[in-house]
């Protein structure tokens, strides 16, 4: 295949045009990067050995390609060529073609397979502008881009020589129809194959749409029992439409619940009537009564002007857009812990909005056509879509312009470097200006600054925008923070401090509320507390089958937020500290002063109980751009978890010695991720016992008897489970991991993720073997998978004999539940049926049946 070399003065720019590529192209093109030079006072430039080593890294003889900017990046990839042997330069190409829209267009032309004379022309005929530089002709008939080329297919002209269209029809049966996160999947499905597919509503009558767009396929107001008409034209239709009937009859793998239905309180407390309060519509259900705090966002002030180097601009957007991308990523990492997968599955629109062909297309026309600035050009399309949604007769899609808005927004301030967003901690967009929890009064609030709101500092929301099947008033009830919307205007005048009240069932808020009032609601407050105490009373019981066999219950944790909500739901100890989070967000590491307070503070909250905490786990799926990843064909498979902290001993270090200082007086033990050869377990263990030798030294006291773990997430360490059980003191089985492993199949790929599950036979099989190796070494063994919070396998996960599992902390109540209904007997029998099954959905349904 053809190879793409990228040589820049600048590295980031460089590493984003490269990661904007190989996101086209599913990262099935050699890209290497040739950018910078090795001086921290002045890193811009080029290096001609850095081109040649680039070059040579992707060498084949089907040719290579290379990308420049202009000046010494010209200079240095000329001499670069000097330095390769005469018979490998000639198939190497210097492009005069744009940066940006000539990697992007060379590497979609290298993935079908082009070959090299084919790419060079796609590449070239993004702009012409570097042809004088490198003496190439002026006279190019620029080829048609593969937007434009898709575009002309889904105008419905079909020469005679194109496959014939295949048509199905689907109705929805999800509760909300076609929302944002179902929409997500579909829009992510269909962008997955070669074909042209389109969507129409048949119920509503609408005009066909682009499938590979997030908003007009939002925008076809699919609700519940609507019909889609979906075709398909290409070589793999066939396929495409039965991946879409699949996503389609399964519901998009959820079960949605009827968020337009307020949760009640059973118990009923009169509140004494009282003509001073504001009138509003409940979102989320709780009594709030504290001090006010209003939130008052400064706007990005956007100014038009005219642009001459409009290749320029276009690539000073693809940074912004790449870079809100790892942001809303590391929001979506986070809220997955605090409010579970299908909710945070919100955020998968945010992403998809930021790869809608229509949005880009739409911008990029005003930046080279009409030369606006970046800013303006991005600015005029999300205000243009905002009020698409707005002109549309469906309450629930209008929500979706809080979405639009949100990301819009996300994009401006990266471009203009503008922090309108405060920090309120490490990860908070909100700032507070008083210790106190308060009552957060705004305009609207966005999903994203939503999410990240701490339920200890937030006692209730009031906005004057907003609905009730709003995405932020989701996630303000999965966060459990009374919430109001579409208060009064006079609501936004209240001087911060002054003390309200707001009952989230009534909807009623009430300024400096009078002494009985506040009584009556301090009464349902209490009442509530007590009723919800009382449903989770077996929460905070051991997990006990019916014949006494014990599984502890762990939480899986991202913060000290996520510590206080675990306990709060009957959690006995934390399974899973991912530490990742705590270096995203950053431009450098944390220290070891600001780790240690971390594992300090979490350590304090859970007092006796245990913490595990696993040791920083990034790469895969989980890069983190200051350190620096290089671009990996398959993430997966390469430079992560444990062989990345082997390769950076001084971040290893750092993280251990935290860890060691936060160990004495309290139960942490320490787990190493994606162990796959007992070499490696023998290399950290080594390290580990550098750093304890060097604070022994030091004077610094530790817990020289803290229990060493690893994380059994590859199909390698279940078969040397017995000489890895050797080296530790204990397993913790990561099934997200080896379940993508053990099928070869990678969970973020729409049309295989189906095949990752950890009810698998299989997978199964390999927890089975893992839990016998580690029972027959005397060592304990854990799962901290996201299996565990499916109560179908609550009996398998006891039948299988693991001592311990770990979860989201709003699936601890449910999975006690069920193991308080079985006895060992039923669960292993259960086991033993499941290995036989041939698949996981018949495991399921054995399990239903049983």
């Amino acid at each position: 295949m053809v190879g793409i070399v990228i040589v820049s003065h600048s590295k980031k720019l460089a590493e984003g045009v490269r990661e904007l590529a190989a996101q086209m192209v599913q990262g099935k093109v050699p890209l290497a990067v040739a950018a910078g030079i090795d001086d921290p006072e002045n890193p811009l430039g080029t290096d001609a050995m850095q081109v040649y080593q680039a070059i040579a890294s992707i060498y084949s003889d089907e040719g290579v390609i290379v990308l420049m900017d202009l000046g010494s990046a010209v200079m240095s990839a000329e001499m670069a060529l000097e330095f390769l042997p005469e018979e490998l330069r000639d198939k190497v190409h210097l492009c005069e073609a744009p940066l940006v829209e000539g990697a992007i267009a060379a590497a979609v032309a290298a993935a079908a397979g082009s070959h090299i004379q084919q790419v060079i022309a796609e590449a070239r005929g993004a702009l012409v502008a570097k042809a004088t530089q490198l003496g190439v002709a002026h006279n190019l008939t620029p080829n048609p881009s593969p937007q434009a080329e898709r575009g002309a297919h889904t105008d419905g002209v079909r020469s005679s020589d194109e496959p014939q269209t295949k048509e199905i029809h689907l109705v929805i049966r999800n509760k909300l129809g076609l929302h944002a996160r179902p929409a997500a999947k579909f829009v992510a499905t269909a962008a997955r194959f070669q074909s042209q597919i389109k969507v129409r509503n048949i119920t509503k009558g609408t005009e066909a749409v682009r499938a590979d767009s997030i908003n007009q396929v939002s925008t076809l107001g699919v609700r519940q029992g609507h019909e889609l008409a979906i075709t398909a034209t290409g070589s793999d239709a066939d396929e495409a439409l039965a991946a879409l009937q699949t996503l389609v009859e399964t519901n998009f793998g959820e079960v949605l619940p009827d968020v337009e239905t307020q949760r009640r309180s059973d118990t009923q407390i009169h509140i004494p009537s009282s003509h001073h309060f504001l009138q509003g519509i409940p979102a989320s259900n709780g009594v709030a009564i504290a001090p006010v705090f209003l939130y008052r966002p400064t706007p990005i002030d956007i100014q038009q002007y005219h642009v001459d180097d409009v290749e320029a601009e276009w690539q000073r957007l693809q940074v912004a857009i790449q870079i809100a991308h790892e942001e809303i990523e590391a929001v979506f990492s986070q809220a997955s812990i605090q409010i579970g997968d299908a909710e945070a599955a919100i955020f998968d629109a945010h992403l998809l909005f930021l790869e809608d062909p229509v949005v880009l297309e739409a911008v990029q026309q005003r930046i080279f056509e009409q030369h606006y600035n970046a800013e303006a050009a991005w600015q005029a399309v999300v205000d243009e879509l905002a009020n698409n949604y707005r002109s549309i007769e469906d309450s629930y899609l209008q929500e979706r312009v809080a979405d639009v808005v949100d990301v819009g927004q996300r994009v401006l301030r990266l471009l203009t470097r503008f922090q309108s967003h405060i920090r309120i901690s490490d990860d908070s967009h909100i700032n507070f200006h008083f210790s106190e929890p308060a009552i957060l009064i705004a305009t609207d609030l966005s999903p994203s600054d939503t999410a990240r709101l701490d339920p200890a500092k937030v006692l209730g929301i009031c906005t004057t925008s907003g609905s009730a099947i709003s995405h932020s008033a989701i996630i303000a009830r999965r966060l459990g923070i009374p919430a109001i919307v579409g208060l009064p205007p006079e609501i936004l005048q209240v001087a911060d401090n002054t003390r309200l009240a707001l009952d989230g069932e009534s909807g009623r808020v009430w300024i400096e509320p009078e002494p009985h009032i506040q009584t009556a609601l301090e009464a349902k407050r209490d009442a509530q507390q007590v009723a919800y105490q009382q449903a989770l009373a077996t929460a905070f019981s051991p997990a006990i089958s019916r014949d006494q066999k014990r599984i502890s219950v762990f939480a899986n944790i991202g913060s000290i937020s996520d510590t206080q909500a675990a306990l709060s739901l009957g959690a006995e100890g934390v399974g899973l500290f991912r530490t990742e989070f705590l270096y995203l967000e950053r431009t450098t590491p944390p220290t070891e002063e600001e780790q240690l307070a971390v594992y300090q503070s979490i350590a304090q909250l859970l007092n006796t109980r245990p913490l595990i905490i696993r040791t920083l786990d990034v790469g895969g799926d989980k890069p983190i751009p200051y350190l620096n990843f290089p671009h990996e064909t398959n993430p997966f498979l390469g430079w992560r978890g444990i062989r990345f902290c082997l390769n950076n001993p001084d971040i290893f270090k750092t993280q251990l010695r935290a860890i060691l200082k936060a160990s004495l007086g309290h139960q942490i033990k320490i787990m190493f991720p994606m162990i796959a050869t007992v070499r490696e377990i023998q290399a950290a263990k080594a390290i580990l016992k550098e750093v304890q030798a060097e604070l022994g030294q030091a004077g610094i006291s530790f817990d020289e008897n803290m229990e060493v773990g690893i994380m059994v997430e590859t199909p390698s360490a279940v078969v040397l489970a017995d000489k890895l059980a050797a080296e530790v003191d204990f397993f913790s089985l990561g099934t997200n991991d080896l379940s993508q492993y053990v099928m070869a199949a990678d969970r973020t790929h729409p049309r295989v993720a189906t095949l990752v599950d950890a009810l698998h036979p299989a997978v199964l099989r390999m927890i089975q073997q893992t839990v016998q190796a580690a029972h027959q070494a005397g060592i304990w063994v854990g799962l901290c998978g996201e299996v565990a919070a499916d109560p179908l396998a609550a009996p398998i996960l006891l039948g299988l004999g693991l001592d311990e599992v770990s979860l989201n902390p709003q699936a601890i109540p449910g999975f006690k539940q069920a193991i308080a209904q079985l006895t060992m007997a039923q669960a292993e029998t259960i086991v033993a049926s499941a290995m036989d099954q041939d698949s996981a959905a018949d495991v399921r349904e054995l399990v239903r049946k049983l």
